[in-house]
């Protein structure tokens, strides 16, 4: 089967800004994607998404009538849309203004300016996701692994399901927060891996991680820490806690595949 290739891609541009929309297109047209459809609003960009559905999704933060969280929320609650793949390109930096956008599963996220090797790489991620290739293990069969998936956004659940699947993973349990993920390990269940955010309400992923490695009846188990924590002292305390990786929000296909490669060979 012919593999999907950045020029196949088709896109929709949600940019008011015709200036913003001039720029995005040229890199995109540099990048050889000609097939880019462009509206100015989120109430646009829904009605286009009705008529026909794009690879790809690319959208500034602000729109005048929603923002892109907004708009990624309504695409995730249509059955037909919940794993498109959807990119932010936008300048605001403020932790809680761009952390509720990774938590909602987006394939990456780019700052104003951007420039064409971060465009490059987000669009090489994006075929990725849209045909990944499955897990080459040493010592496992992907088809057999018995992942567990914790996380407090069923957004972020499901699109770190969609990504793991892809893979060929695809014995997957779900827990919405550490304390579900702890009743889930007290009753038995056997898993091969677990992949875990780390900011979660009544147990945070470091307080698993701990409980899991004093238990020496699953102490063994690897552990993928999947997070949008940035402060490096954080960062180091969950590395000393016992994880077996970390990896960035957004959740980007080729990186995991490396990493789980790394851990579970």
């Amino acid at each position: 089967m012919t593999k999907l290739l950045i020029q196949d891609l088709t896109i929709l541009l949600v940019e008011p800004s015709v200036t913003q929309q001039k720029i995005i297109l040229t890199n995109l047209a540099e990048a050889g994607v000609e097939k880019v459809d462009c509206v100015d609003s989120g109430k646009a960009a829904i009605a286009h998404l009705k008529r026909m559905t794009p690879d790809l999704v690319i959208s500034c933060m602000y729109f005048p009538d929603m923002t892109a969280l907004e708009l990624i929320h309504h695409i995730r609650a249509e059955t037909t849309l919940s794993t498109l793949p959807f990119m932010l390109v936008s300048s605001e930096v403020r932790f809680g203004r761009i952390d509720p956008i990774k938590q909602a599963g987006v394939v990456a996220i780019l700052p104003k300016p951007f420039d064409f090797e971060s465009l490059n790489t987000a669009l090489k991620n994006t075929l990725h996701f849209l045909e990944p290739d499955e897990l080459d293990l040493l010592n496992y069969d992907p088809t057999e692994l018995r992942v567990l998936v914790v996380d407090d956004s069923a957004l972020a659940r499901k699109f770190i399901i969609k990504t793991l699947a892809g893979l060929g993973i695809h014995t997957i349990t779900e827990a919405n927060d550490g304390k579900a993920a702890v009743g889930i390990l007290q009753a038995g269940e056997q898993f091969d891996l677990i992949v875990s955010d780390y900011n979660m309400p009544e147990m945070d992923g470091k307080a698993l991680v701990e409980y899991i490695r004093q238990d020496e009846t699953i102490a063994h188990i690897p552990v993928l820490m999947v997070t949008s924590e940035q402060n490096r002292a954080v960062l180091n305390n969950i590395e000393q806690v016992g994880v077996s990786a970390i990896c960035d929000k957004p959740f980007e296909p080729q990186n995991v595949k490396q990493l789980l490669a790394n851990i579970l060979n």
